[in-house]
């Protein structure tokens, strides 16, 4: 299923129930592809919310400046935003919840920051196909 290239409002997390269901669950899962690592995990699907929903994180910890944590930000959400068909053919009929952490302490050029949210989606793709045999 070919999708859209675009990040409605729909597929964030702004439940604060689900992101610390997110942190906190032990259902959840982690792959990480320097500077970002990603956590997942399988929810329950609701009609008429999408079958992925993502949350953006960038500690102050990380990056001092707002200007630069806003910047990472972006460039993580086009990134997916071009990529998530990677991961939407391999969904369907259930739902995650998806984290994206951003993990050092500089800003990337966006190709980097793009080539680290496409491995990503790629290997949940991998793991979410696996898990699907398995259950099988």
């Amino acid at each position: 299923m070919r999708m859209p290239h675009t990040f409605p409002a729909k597929e964030r997390i702004k439940s604060r129930k689900l992101s610390d269901s997110l942190f906190r669950g032990g259902q959840s899962k982690s792959i990480a592809v320097f500077p970002i690592r990603m956590v997942y995990m399988q929810i329950a699907k609701q009609e008429g919310t999408p079958p992925l929903q993502i949350l953006i994180s960038v500690s102050k910890r990380h990056l001092r400046s707002a200007v630069k944590r806003n910047r990472v930000k972006r460039q993580i959400r086009e990134a997916y935003r071009l990529n998530k068909d990677i991961l939407y053919s391999r969904v369907e009929g259930r739902a995650y919840a998806v984290a994206f952490l951003w993990q050092a302490d500089e800003v990337y050029g966006s190709d980097k920051v793009g080539e680290s949210v496409k491995l990503l989606l790629a290997r949940m793709a991998e793991k979410v196909r696996i898990d699907e045999g398995g259950k099988q």
